[in-house]
């Protein structure tokens, strides 16, 4: 899971403000550095603080803040607050102040859109150290700011190359990386790359969602080549709004394979390659034990690298779940 959402990090937010300045200007390497101390005092009160006569927090369209309750049951709490160059008022980033269960709190500054790539870059690797310390915090984030400001997907994820280039060298078989977690009839996870013969795992009637068990057949490895793989994030969130801000129940699931491998969803059998941000998904939520939908959050296609790829063949049913997502057999 680690990996997976550090890898989120290469395709996160680029800032893009519901209320973007007619003339923005880019956030400097050293603005960002000096920016960090800037501090809050009180979260539910001060909604405009000023800093050296030159930069001002104002708290972002006067939203009041969330409350994230993830499957662990604890409660994170996150305050948005645009960043502003007093002079000729221009907004440069967008400040998030995340506060977790203990009272310990993080900030992240989320560069203007316009920012050089250096400031990205130690964008990317601040909020990558606090994800470290603070188990899903990226997670978190990236589902506060889809939910309040607009945004487009930063193209560092391929560290200059050429895709079109490297596309003759990708691997086309229907399938998934070897780490990936399969649901077994016992309810454990187990690795993918680990499934043998005779195991028996759970697969889902997309009608009526019930499950059953199945015995796998036999699991397909496909040679080592540099795969092409598609990326989903998937959420749901129950929401409800009180006095003091947004309460969210958020579950998440990740899941990633190669472009080509089929998936049911609303819209009925697509490759997930085909997937589009916003379409649903049958889920596991282990929050309440049951079938649910879950939306696509973030969608994110790069090369893989050289590996092994994996596919499970069973002797019934026409699904698996696959890192609590439901997938279709090849």
């Amino acid at each position: 899971m680690r990996k997976l959402i550090v890898t989120l990090i290469l395709t996160s937010l680029i800032y893009l403000s519901k209320a973007q300045t007619v003339n923005p200007r880019p956030l400097t390497r050293d603005e960002y550095n000096k920016a960090q101390a800037f501090t809050i005092a009180d979260l539910d009160k001060d909604t405009y603080v000023k800093f050296e006569n030159a930069y001002v927090l104002d708290r972002y369209e006067n939203r009041k803040p969330y409350f994230i309750t993830g499957a662990d049951g604890l409660k994170k709490r996150v305050d948005l607050y645009k960043l502003i160059a007093k002079e000729g008022m221009q907004e440069i980033g967008l400040m998030v102040f995340y506060t977790n269960e203990k009272g310990k709190l993080y900030k992240a500054l989320v560069p203007d859109f316009t920012a050089d790539g250096k400031v990205w870059e130690k964008y990317f690797q601040d909020i990558d150290n606090i994800n470290k310390e603070e188990k899903n915090f990226i997670l978190k984030l990236s589902y506060v700011l889809s939910k309040e400001v607009s945004f487009q997907q930063y193209k560092a994820l391929n560290a200059g190359k050429d895709m079109k280039e490297e596309s003759a060298t990708y691997g086309n078989d229907i399938c998934f990386p070897g780490d990936e977690l399969v649901t077994m009839a016992n309810g454990e996870k187990k690795m993918l790359k680990t499934v043998k013969a005779g195991d028996e795992v759970i697969t889902i009637d997309p009608k009526t969602k019930k499950s059953s068990a199945v015995k796998v057949k036999e699991l397909t490895v496909h040679d080592a080549k540099n795969y092409a793989l598609t990326r989903l994030v998937l959420v749901a969130a129950v929401v409800r709004n009180t006095n003091k801000g947004q309460l969210v129940n958020l579950n998440t699931k990740i899941l990633q394979a190669t472009p080509n491998h089929p998936m049911l969803t609303k819209q009925g059998r697509l490759k997930m390659g085909q997937i589009a941000e916003g379409q649903k998904v049958l889920c596991l939520n282990e929050q309440t034990g049951k079938y649910e939908t879950f939306t696509v959050l973030q969608k994110a296609e790069h090369s893989g690298g050289i590996q092994k790829v994996y596919n499970i063949i069973a002797n019934g049913g026409s699904t698996l779940l696959m890192n609590g997502v439901m997938v279709m057999q090849k």
